[in-house]
């Protein structure tokens, strides 16, 4: 691109066009001539930093130029200086010029600022260079010969070079197999490629799941691994020690919590939505999709406060495909913490967090399924033979002749049908089922160790609540039995204000009306702090995530539905403290 008499070489410098058009507009408004900027000889040069480099005309015009458009460019002005020379010298990068006997002709000020043991071995690239060339016969006048890489003594910083035969432009041959080599630092290159393969490789560790592993693991156990290698990952490659991760609520819109590091505990009582106003910087980034950096949080309105003394953030859109199904959310207590580059590596780790999170989701949501599917078709398929032998029955029931003997066997075959149609149907039911009550419900015998522990039973199953109330009254609890999350948290509320006694333990079923299972273990967390709390689920479901969410901040234990009675026995006497 000529200015002012002059041509750039393109292969190693990129001037924008915006700059031209910036230095045209300068000198219109001054009433300056197309002329009069020719005779300037401006040379734009923009790698990593543009730069303007004058080389003729008086300083008073570089100044005006610096004043006006130094918040784009870094404007140079070398006077009695060839214009081209002027331009080497400006660059960001090492230019120097070697003779085949490996004497350096000319460079510039960034090469000689090379360590010198760079500088022996790149002109000995050079001497290598000169000497193939001139073996070959080529005379191959300014385009690149050939393309080097060159890592400092401590391995620190990384560099290519790119050799250039200047043969061509030695007309009287005095010069002839003279080489030019340019040193390109390309170390934040290679560090951020190096990171980004990191990330690359960590995020796929994220999503793989090893068959085997993952079988001998119930759902908790599944969450808790997924978050110790975000946990992992957030904190070894990208840095950022405090983070949370809020998923999106279908119903509702609502951004859950389920994951945080180095953040206080009052993160979570924030109502966020997804939403572009009104829910902070989170909501409108789940509502775009569009990442951001607030880089001061006392001058950004749209920031809600999270870390304790936050003065930054990054937020990112965790993806599905083209939906978003939550954020995560990056902050630091230092002022512009983050960087377009911090960005990049954020949203490429989200993408493997989002995945991750759906595939258990689909996990658990396939089993609730198939479980469910299995054991309609199981009830199905049965239903039909038992009707028959309740008819074969029938008829030998009514039969004159029968003894009582055949009366009696009759009517055990008919408890036995009952029996097969009612386990059924508790298979049927699925997760709203409780295995072996039969013989824990005649249990009757006080355990001296549980008399007087007060428990709080809360699950919108009327079956289950009646069986774990009633089992833990026969053992000396006092029960308090509810049927949703907000009964449960109106008794823990008449805790705060002591209208009744604290409780030891709470057992909650994860989804229910109202309120969740997360929601009933935050408020017993506040208005029990030395109760243990048990959360139950059905094959594991969980769609508002309080397993993952709970589990961070001291959840006691899951339970599986349908699960066999003196598990949760189990469970309860650990909560108690209770040994042997």
């Amino acid at each position: 691109m000529p200015i002012g008499g002059h041509a750039l070489f393109s292969f190693w410098m990129n001037p924008r066009p915006v700059a031209c058009e910036d230095i045209l507009g300068y000198g219109i408004e001054r009433g300056v001539g197309m002329r009069s900027i020719a005779r300037w000889d401006l040379f734009f040069v923009v790698e990593t930093q543009p730069k303007i480099v004058i080389t003729s005309g008086t300083p008073g015009i570089a100044e005006d130029i610096r004043a006006q458009l130094g918040d784009k460019y870094e404007v140079v002005f070398q006077p009695d200086e060839s214009g081209l020379a002027g331009v080497l010298r400006a660059l960001g990068e090492g230019v120097c010029i070697v003779e085949p006997s490996g004497e350096v002709h000319w460079s510039n000020e960034y090469y000689l600022g090379l360590e010198l043991e760079l500088r022996r071995r790149v002109e000995q690239i050079c001497v290598h260079a000169a000497s193939d060339a001139d073996a070959d016969g080529r005379t191959v006048g300014g385009a690149v010969v050939s393309k080097h890489e060159l890592v400092s003594a401590d391995n620190d910083r990384h560099f290519e070079i790119y050799i250039t035969s200047l043969s061509e432009h030695d007309e009287d041959g005095t010069h002839a197999g003279r080489v030019a080599a340019v040193v390109r630092d390309v170390t934040i290159a290679r560090r951020t490629l190096q990171k980004m393969n990191a990330i690359d490789h960590a995020g796929f560790e994220l999503v793989r799941l090893d068959v085997e592993e993952i079988r001998r693991m119930n759902a908790y156990e599944r969450l808790q691994l997924l978050e110790q290698r975000i946990v992992k990952c957030s904190k070894e490659l990208l840095q950022f020690d405090h983070f949370a991760i809020f998923l999106v609520e279908q119903k509702t819109n609502k951004l859950q919590l389920v994951m945080k590091s180095g953040l206080p505990e009052e993160i979570q009582d924030l109502d966020l939505y997804l939403e572009a106003e009104g829910s902070g910087i989170s909501g409108m980034v789940a509502s775009t999709g569009e990442s951001y950096i607030c880089h001061d949080t006392t001058a950004d309105e749209r920031f809600l406060p999270g870390l304790s003394g936050a003065r930054s953030s990054l937020t990112v859109p965790l993806r599905v495909s083209d939906r978003v199904i939550g954020i995560m959310d990056i902050e630091s207590q230092s002022p512009y913490a983050f960087n377009d580059q911090d960005r990049q590596f954020a949203e490429i780790f989200g993408r493997y967090v989002a995945m991750a999170l759906h595939m258990l989701q689909l996990l658990v949501t396939e089993r609730s399924s198939t479980n469910t599917a299995v054991s309609d078709r199981f009830e199905g398929e049965l239903h039909e033979p038992l009707e028959d032998i309740l008819h074969e029955v029938d008829w030998l029931d009514h039969m004159q002749n029968a003894d009582p003997e055949t009366k009696e066997h009759i009517n055990r075959i008919l408890i036995d049908v009952e029996e097969i149609k009612s386990k059924m149907r508790s298979c049927a039911s699925g997760p709203q089922t409780i295995l072996g009550v039969d013989q824990a419900v005649m249990e009757r015998e006080k355990d001296p160790q549980m008399i007087g522990k007060r428990v709080l039973i809360a699950d919108d199953a009327k079956k289950i609540r009646k069986i774990i109330g009633e089992v833990l009254s026969h053992r000396g609890c006092e029960t308090d039995v509810v049927a949703d999350g907000l009964q449960a948290i109106r008794k823990l509320e008449a805790v705060d204000a002591g209208e009744i006694q604290p409780y030891d333990l709470i057992i909650s079923d994860i989804q229910m009306p109202d309120r969740n299972g997360y929601e009933v273990f935050a408020k017993a967390r506040k208005s029990c702090p030395d109760a243990s709390v048990i959360l139950m689920t059905g094959f594991g479901y969980d769609p508002h995530h309080s397993i993952v969410r709970a589990s961070q901040e001291g959840l006691q234990s899951v339970l599986f539905k349908p699960f066999e009675i003196q598990l949760l026995m189990g469970q309860v006497r650990e909560a108690f403290g209770i040994t042997g």
